[in-house]
């Protein structure tokens, strides 16, 4: 038996889709995330769902169609983020997936939080000014880690 995919196990790109327009409708009504948030693009939700959709071994749709790692650390550069902004992303992404119909299983929540965390640390990092991120690199590509979903033996 083949282990799927995060991506696939998520639901594909429907469900990333389903995610990011929870999340977003949230972070518009968020004090703390709607001014970081407010020239937001009418496809910014798009590219946010292509982009979890790569990392999670989904197509390589964010590289091909919209510039891969570049692209993604272009628009952090000098944004200056705060932690309690890092901190209020985390949790309304996460506190997104019940809402958007992800899977409920430890395992799934257990990556997908940790890419979370992982991935806004590095964006608060490279947010800062005069950081100085490498600036090639690939999508990162995340998986079950320790614990792959289980599957009953059929």
């Amino acid at each position: 038996m083949t282990t799927p995919t995060v991506y696939e196990w998520a639901g594909g790109a429907e469900a990333f889709l389903r995610l990011t327009e929870v999340f977003y409708d949230k972070v518009l009504d968020d004090p703390i995330l709607a001014p970081v948030f407010a020239q937001m693009s009418d496809k910014h939700r798009e590219h946010v769902a292509l982009w979890l959709g790569e990392v999670f071994g989904g197509p390589s749709r964010y590289t091909d169609e919209l510039g891969g790692y570049p692209a993604m650390l272009s628009h952090h550069l000098n944004l200056g983020l705060t932690e309690e902004q890092r901190s209020r992303w985390a949790g309304l992404i996460a506190a997104s997936a019940d809402p958007a119909g992800l899977p409920d299983d430890p395992e799934f929540r257990s990556a997908f939080v940790a890419y979370v965390e992982w991935g806004t640390r590095l964006a608060l990092a490279n947010s800062q000014p005069g950081a100085t991120p490498p600036p090639m690199a690939p999508v990162p590509k995340w998986g079950w880690g320790e614990a792959p979903p289980y599957q009953p033996v059929t």
